[in-house]
């Protein structure tokens, strides 16, 4: 019989707390300013790190960070200009110090029939979320490889498993990013950096009921698919990010974690 108390086996197990925490880190979350971007960086910061919010709106980057508190602060940055890049990054290290944490968040899209589409509106998607993405992370990699450590994470998205209509450029740039994510991290992994995605599905953003308030069969059919028969939350991402780069999740590199609520694997 196992004679163990409750306070005996409490007194050998690790603080759990610790463990999701990030304190004295600090991360890069591009898209920072709203949406997604703004609630990962929220998450983030409330789980201890300082947060740099990154976008083309430096007035909306200001409003975050005032909402967001004394850990966040803001860097400018439009991803399409990909030869700012470089100057950028080390702009942010030198301005905010070492960057442990970058959120590949930033994103945009192109709506048409793929026939009626052409070549510039494949790139404007592709350069935000695939070649700036790529470009910025490659920045960063140097510093977090003579650290030892370093954690990278890109918002991929159902879409990266799905196929959905009249978004090409879109589908296309998300499921690329879960090969960056494997080729990162197969490359990375033994030099102390772990990269991961993570995949939302229907978020019951601003965004979302603005494209479904006047096409009720289109969000009929979105939330029948959805197993768990509501909408996800932003803040749900921005934990799951949390998770992701704190040391509880040490063990966890090459992944994309589907944020869904069951949709992809839904009838």
């Amino acid at each position: 019989m196992n004679t163990q108390t409750h306070t005996e086996t409490s007194a050998v197990l690790p603080d759990w707390r610790g463990a999701f925490r990030l304190d004295g880190q600090r991360a890069l979350v591009t898209g920072g300013g709203s949406g997604l971007g703004l609630a990962i960086a929220r998450c983030l910061a409330a789980s201890g790190a300082e947060v740099v919010l990154s976008g083309r709106r430096a007035d909306l980057l200001d409003e975050a960070a005032t909402a967001i508190g004394p850990l966040a602060k803001t860097a400018p940055l439009d991803l399409r200009d990909l030869a700012s890049i470089k100057s950028f990054a080390a702009g942010v290290e030198e301005a905010h110090g070492q960057i442990d944490i970058v959120v590949n968040n930033a994103g945009n899209t192109v709506k048409k029939p793929f026939e009626e589409s052409d070549i510039a509106d494949f790139d404007e998607v592709m350069d935000v979320h695939v070649r700036g993405a790529l470009e910025l992370t490659r920045q960063f990699l140097p510093g977090q490889i003579a650290r030892g450590r370093g954690c990278v994470l890109f918002t991929a998205s159902m879409t990266s498993f799905i196929g959905q209509p009249l978004v090409m450029g879109y589908t296309t740039a998300k499921t690329a990013l879960t090969g960056a994510v494997r080729g990162l991290s197969a490359e990375f992994a033994g030099r102390g950096i772990r990269v991961n995605a993570v995949a939302p599905g229907w978020i019951d953003t601003d965004l979302f009921q603005k494209a479904t308030a006047n096409d009720p069969a289109r969000r009929a059919k979105i939330m029948g698919r959805i197993q768990m028969n509501r909408l996800g939350s932003a803040e749900e991402i921005g934990w799951t990010c949390a998770f992701l780069a704190s040391p509880a999740a040490g063990y966890i590199t090459g992944q994309t974690i589907i944020v869904d609520g069951g949709a992809v694997v839904g009838f």
